[in-house]
């Protein structure tokens, strides 16, 4: 049982507009994101006692738009998994409006289907990430747990932007523009086609099938267009994010060295030893062990990451093509038989977030949507994933899909 549901709470009112856009929204945020004067210790011994420097440009534009930002949440380390984690805790006992977490692999979506609320993550590359203390750098985004799609589009329409310290974001202007939020459930624009993945329908255990086909039922009852789309590797998606996210994951680590900040060992006769002793004892089991991949794959078998990195560039081509002429491809978010929040190694983890890593790995926009595929008691969630950069369309179609289902 979880004692406590935040690391830290911020004992002074909002510094954000109360008639701002989210002058009535509260926040909950991960300790990985700069928050001036807040600790930022991502879960980890590596960061401890460390405490921000300045404000991470999304955590800026909220309290420029009024957000009351209660407090830091507990985190798994440096965002990896949800082990630990209460961000969807926090949302449900009503401590806050919506919650920010780092969508590495799945973890907003994931936390929310657990939590019975909706969880998005954005195109890769829309949020700033300066600010923000990660782990792998070209698949995390932010993440947003809310109760409601309003909450959702709100959030989203104040944090999106270009921002010239994050290198990683695309010069909108040129063949990319910036999501336009203000107006999501205004629109007319029809649905025209959901498209369902026919290698994850092929791996479905018999109750999540029916559970995903009673969905479409009544989806196709309600007028709406299904068509089977084909992404030949999606089966390798796990590999592909497994090997490049533990590669970036071992060089995101290499700063922390004891020197600098975070934790330093009181074991060490030389300066050599202050170094490995400080690595050894600043990293959990499960990080350490993805590290140690990273490493192995970046200077013993490098031909993985190369052939890893290839066929993510393949998983976005047939991710592009399959969305051609559809609105959205529909998955599940979860399986049944795995628990996120228990998942303490590399394997379960990776069995844990196998239907979430497509949109991690291609930075296509993502959402799961509550209590549409279920059975029993168990909610699988309705995953959508929509083409890059129309992530205010995908939470349009969101929006109507509930209405329909």
């Amino acid at each position: 049982m979880q004692e406590k549901l935040f690391t830290y709470m911020d004992s002074s009112p909002s510094t954000g507009l109360n008639d701002g856009l989210l002058g009535e929204i509260s926040i909950a945020i991960q300790p990985n994101m700069s928050v001036r004067g807040w600790p930022i210790e991502a879960g980890s011994r590596a960061l401890e006692g460390f405490t921000a420097i300045y404000d991470a440009t999304v955590i800026k534009r909220l309290k420029q738009a009024g957000a009351n930002i209660k407090g830091s949440i507990c985190m798994s380390e440096l965002g990896f998994g949800l082990a630990g984690d209460t961000g969807a805790m926090v949302l449900n006992t009503g401590e806050v409006d919506s919650v920010l977490i780092t969508d590495t692999m799945g973890e907003a979506r994931m936390a929310a289907c657990m939590a019975g609320v909706i969880g998005f993550k954005p195109s890769y590359g829309i949020v700033s990430r300066f600010g923000l203390i990660g782990l792998v750098p070209s698949m995390e985004c932010f993440g947003i747990l809310a109760k409601n799609l309003d909450d959702i589009a709100k959030v989203m329409s104040v944090v999106v932007g270009n921002d010239s310290r994050d290198l990683s974001m695309p010069e909108f202007g040129s063949g990319f523009e910036i999501p336009n939020f203000s107006q999501v459930f205004e629109t007319d624009e029809p649905i025209r086609t959901c498209g369902i993945i026919k290698e994850c329908l092929e791996i479905l255990e018999k109750d999540e099938s029916r559970a995903f086909d009673a969905v479409i039922s009544r989806l196709v009852k309600s007028g709406l267009q299904i068509q089977e789309a084909r992404l030949k590797d999606f089966d390798l998606d796990r590999i592909v994010h497994n090997v490049i996210g533990s590669v970036e994951a071992s060089s995101s680590a290499g700063k922390y060295d004891g020197v600098r900040y975070g934790h330093r060992t009181n074991t060490a006769k030389n300066w050599n030893e202050m170094y490995m002793n400080s690595r050894a004892e600043s990293f959990g089991l499960l990080v350490k062990n993805y590290l140690f991949q990273g490493a192995y794959f970046q200077y013993e078998n490098y031909d993985a990451f190369i052939d890893a990195a290839r066929i993510r560039t393949r998983l976005l081509a047939q991710t592009e093509a399959a969305l051609e002429g559809l609105d959205v491809l529909m998955l599940p978010t979860r399986h049944a038989a795995f628990d996120p929040f228990s998942a303490c190694t590399i394997n379960t983890v990776y069995d844990v977030f196998s239907w979430t890593l497509l949109s991690n790995i291609t930075g296509h926009p993502a959402i799961t949507l509550p209590g549409m595929v279920t059975f029993g008691d168990v909610d699988l969630g309705l995953q959508l994933i929509g083409s890059r950069f129309q992530d205010a369309r995908l939470l349009s179609t969101a929006d109507r899909l509930i209405d329909l289902a």
